[in-house]
């Protein structure tokens, strides 16, 4: 059982936006908004993919906010997506800087005439979050992909 502790109110707050920060970012990319995917990460922001999380060899490494375009552009390719943010939690905290944890069960739907396959992928993220000028951004983002189902629909 965890044991509850007081925080201040400018805590809970840091702790509600970074919440907010991973949410939107799941928004963002179910909307195809890339741009505003890309605006949740800072301008030297890392984002690095290991498609087999228990390699640990990296699949992919992008290394600054412009270079997550065509990354964020790729879900162009699927007729629907839906990404369901499970638990979060922020592992450490001060004022300015945090680091944290997030699931997800994204959902990619493809359709291709009558046929329609839907894969599915169990993601966790570990990030590192950075306050600037207010707003909190990922400064970092590493995406592990645990498995991956892929079914066709009727």
């Amino acid at each position: 059982m965890s044991k509850h502790v007081t925080i201040s109110p400018n805590e809970a707050a840091d702790r509600l936006a970074i919440r907010e920060l991973v949410e939107a970012y799941a928004h963002c990319a179910d909307r195809r908004d890339a741009k505003g995917q890309m605006a949740l990460f800072t301008e030297d922001a890392g984002f690095v993919v290991y498609m087999n999380a228990k390699d640990p060899t990296p699949s992919q490494e992008f290394h600054s906010r412009e270079a997550l375009a065509p990354v964020f552009a790729d879900l162009n390719k699927y007729a629907a997506t839906m990404h369901f943010v499970g638990q979060s939690t922020i592992l450490s905290l001060t004022s300015d800087r945090g680091t944290g944890e997030a699931y997800c069960l994204a959902h990619h739907l493809t359709v291709d005439g009558d046929k329609r396959k839907l894969m599915v992928a169990a993601l966790r993220y570990y990030d590192t979050f950075v306050k600037l000028d207010g707003s909190w951004l990922f400064a970092e983002r590493l995406l592990y992909v645990d498995w991956i189902e892929e079914r066709p629909l009727s």
